[in-house]
């Protein structure tokens, strides 16, 4: 009796692509991305600083908060009382919304932030050819334009009350002008005030503008000198009330000017010849 084999079936696989199988797009994807980052790259030398600084800024910060006044300090800018312990805090978060200025290598040197008895004082100064002010010029130039709005920004998120102050250095004008230091210290200061309330300002933010001509001499001992000639603003503190209620007063100890009162330092060359300097 012959037994009957057994029946084999034998299967094979077509192709040969199953040790790999979709390894290939992983890899052509990395190149893609790749190559997009180089040609952003390559854009991004290709551009201005303003447009370098502020894409690295979104880097820095995505959230877009960090330079906002009150972000890193107890409630928000439009509830912060500034004191003494955190005015520094306002100087360090101004600075850096100056630094963010495309002029700001230029103009660094002529912006001063201190903190005095009186509040925050911001001084902007001049240099021989005119840094935010033409010569002799009550206007406000780009340069002086473009920072006092970046300020304006800034400091209208807070409540606090704003003192500005012009000033000029000791050249004087011609004995037949009706013009002098003491009229162009005072409209250069309302010229910052005009610019300030028209960029974030509240008008009844500042409390005060003074001119005080050549007065108050940055440099007394060099009473012509260009540093001589410039605008003050005063970030005032705040004091609450003794029923501790929401009301907030100025601190005392400002200087006692009324609004508009003369305070100067700050002279370029005059429209007319200047009368020699006496000996």
């Amino acid at each position: 009796m012959n037994s009957a084999r057994p029946i084999l079936i034998i299967k094979k696989k077509s192709g040969h692509g199953g040790h790999h199988g979709g390894a290939w797009k992983v890899a052509y994807a990395d190149f893609v991305t790749a190559m997009m980052a180089l040609f952003i790259v390559l854009w991004l030398l290709n551009t201005s600083k303003q447009i370098q600084e502020a894409i690295g800024g979104y880097f820095k910060d995505p959230t877009g908060t960090s330079k906002k006044v009150g972000s890193n300090m107890v409630g928000s800018g439009e509830n912060f009382t500034l004191t003494k312990d955190n005015m520094p805090k306002l100087k360090q978060l101004l600075q850096q919304a100056i630094r963010q200025m495309s002029d700001f290598e230029k103009l660094k040197s002529h912006i001063e932030m201190t903190v005095t008895a009186e509040g925050l004082r911001i001084e902007l100064t001049e240099s021989a050819s005119g840094t935010f002010f033409d010569s002799g010029r009550p206007e406000l130039n780009r340069d002086g334009s473009q920072l006092l709005v970046t300020l304006a920004q800034e400091l209208g998120k807070l409540p606090n009350k704003l003192s500005i102050e012009g000033h000029t250095d000791a050249t004087p004008y011609a004995a037949s002008a009706n013009y002098g230091n003491w009229e162009l210290s005072t409209d250069r200061a309302n010229a910052a005030r005009r610019l300030m309330q028209g960029n974030g300002i509240r008008p009844d933010q500042v409390m005060q503008v003074r001119g005080f001509a050549d007065q108050r001499l940055r440099k007394p001992t060099e009473p012509l000198d260009p540093a001589n000639r410039r605008i003050s603003l005063i970030v005032q503190y705040l004091v609450k009330n003794n029923d501790d209620d929401d009301e907030a007063k100025p601190a005392p100890g400002g200087a006692e000017h009324k609004a508009g009162e003369p305070h100067g330092e700050e002279h370029s060359d005059p429209p007319q010849a200047a009368a020699p300097k006496k000996d």
